[in-house]
């Protein structure tokens, strides 16, 4: 089932979604080397309750944390620990959610930790271009598999692999709705999108193989070789013409320009 958000309720998911990006920038503050991923997600959480909402993903199917801090070759779904350090030259991928007034937000964003290698930054400058090239046709009329084809061509024709096991969704007040948003897929497959349609475009991206396996704590997905990989993620709103970018990087960006 498939649900169409009234105008309404696409400002609601607007500001779940703009309190997961200023959490973000937020964290974008205190990322250098010698934090721990632990410390990230208590600056996380207590903006979160901060800001009259409550952690999306802590306690979602047990999950225990507010963060998933994903580093260096894990994919997804790290669990922030204490034991983890993160280190000048990491890529350390945050995806955070939160609840606010009965609506999720979702939105994920890749930081190099100090200056990453050449070849980490071109993989993380051509993950985020998938995915504005996926927003990109992420409107009224195309289907599913347009947004997939598009990802899955522009990562692949720079060398990279998809991961084909994690996909993107719907969001609302569920944080997993329907439709799934694979990263590849063929042009015109698919369901058709319509105008009202809230989904999250998350590409994952390896700079090897697109093989993954799930780590020991039930949760952690790293590739399969050890090689690096990449994810970045925003919410749209199906719209006509141009899809209704829900979530933002600006924030982030404006914490950059600042340290600089």
């Amino acid at each position: 089932m498939i649900y169409i958000k009234t105008a309404e309720e696409i400002e609601l998911l607007r500001e779940s979604n703009l309190l997961v990006s200023k959490t973000l920038a937020e964290i974008a503050k205190y990322i250098q080397s010698g934090i721990t991923t632990a410390e990230l997600d208590r600056i996380a959480e207590s903006f979160i309750f901060a800001n009259n909402a409550v952690p999306g993903f802590k306690g979602y199917q047990g999950y225990p944390a507010t963060l998933c801090t994903s580093v260096n070759n894990q994919v997804v779904h790290g669990i922030p620990s204490e034991e983890v350090v993160l280190r000048e030259g990491d890529v350390v991928s945050v995806d955070c959610g939160v609840i606010k007034n009965g609506y999720y937000g979702d939105t994920a964003y890749s930081f190099e930790v100090g200056e990453a290698t050449p070849e980490v930054k071109r993989l993380l400058v051509v993950t985020r271009e998938a995915l504005f090239k996926g927003i990109g046709k992420a409107v009224e009329g195309q289907r599913i598999g347009d947004i997939g084809h598009t990802v899955q061509q522009h990562a692949e024709s720079n060398g990279y692999s998809v991961v084909r096991e994690l996909v993107g969704h719907g969001l609302g007040k569920k944080m997993h709705e329907e439709p799934e948003v694979p990263n590849y897929g063929r042009r015109g497959s698919g369901v058709k999108l319509r105008k009202g349609m809230v989904i999250c475009i998350e590409p994952m991206i390896n700079m090897g193989k697109r093989q993954i396996k799930q780590g020991a704590d039930g949760w952690t997905i790293s590739t399969a070789d050890e090689m690096p990989s990449a994810h970045f993620e925003l919410a749209i709103a199906v719209d006509k013409g141009e899809a209704d970018v829900l979530s933002t990087f600006s924030y982030i960006e404006e914490i950059f320009k600042n340290k600089s």
